[in-house]
């Protein structure tokens, strides 16, 4: 039966994942979410049904459109088995997977949005640190424990605090911005969901992941200087649903 749900989780992870493609391609550019027929974004041909299923169509039609042979973007594919993979993982090792999915799911889309354009939309953040909040509130709620919205509310405050503290102090020591300004509510949105101690797990995790990252790009002979741009948004949203996984087993 288990089986049944991971593979339930998978299908709608990958049909999440397909809108979040949309949305990583056409909100940079301010193109319609909803209102928008799907199309090409070469030749512009409208999209048959059959041509929106989720991986399948990307995999049947070899990654190109069928009327003029352009490449689709293939971050359309990684959000759809992005999106896929954490259904599926958050029916396996969650016991609260609707929430791990939310999470999730909102997490990889900031992720690829910092990724590919170095963007935090903060009403995306501050839509995050929202549902983090009514997570907490029913999860105290359902445990009688008011302490549960409490130690979110700290978590919230704690990790837009950090980041900006972080962010002002490197600002007055070098005389530039080191910090993306979507990176602090991005960690105070996560602070809702994790409280304080897994905030501080989180950027712990974020960090390590860092200093990973600009080892194998100094091993692949890129220069590493103090005003390396790398995508902490990214790092943190990486980092912050594992995290959230290990607090809930």
């Amino acid at each position: 039966m288990l089986i049944v749900f991971i593979l339930f989780g998978m299908v709608v992870g990958a049909v999440v994942g397909s809108f979040m493609g949309l949305v990583l391609i056409r909100l940079p550019d301010g193109r319609p979410l909803v209102m928008d027929r799907s199309s090409c974004d070469t030749c512009d041909k409208e999209l048959q049904p059959i041509e929106l299923v989720p991986v399948l169509s990307w995999v049947i039609q070899g990654g190109k459109c069928r009327e003029c042979g352009s490449a689709i973007d293939r971050w359309q594919l990684a959000a759809e088995v992005g999106g896929a993979l954490i259904g599926a993982v958050s029916v396996w090792l969650s016991w609260f997977p609707v929430w791990a999915m939310m999470l999730g799911w909102q997490l990889l889309l900031l992720a690829m949005l910092d990724l590919r354009h170095m963007w935090l939309p903060r009403q995306l953040s501050a839509l995050l640190g929202a549902s983090g909040a009514l997570f907490a509130l029913v999860m105290g709620y359902w445990a009688n424990d008011p302490m549960v919205l409490v130690q979110s509310m700290v978590g919230g405050v704690f990790g837009f605090t950090a980041l900006w503290m972080l962010g002002q102090g490197y600002l007055m020591w070098r005389g530039q911005e080191g910090l993306g300004g979507g990176d602090p509510p991005l960690m105070g949105a996560i602070g809702l969901w994790l409280g304080p101690l897994g905030a501080i797990h989180t950027l712990l995790v974020a960090s390590l992941a860092g200093l990973a990252v600009a080892g194998v790009l100094w091993r692949a002979g890129r220069e590493i200087r103090p005003d390396t741009m790398l995508p902490l948004g990214t790092l943190l949203a990486l980092a912050a649903w594992p995290v959230f996984l290990w607090q809930a087993i």
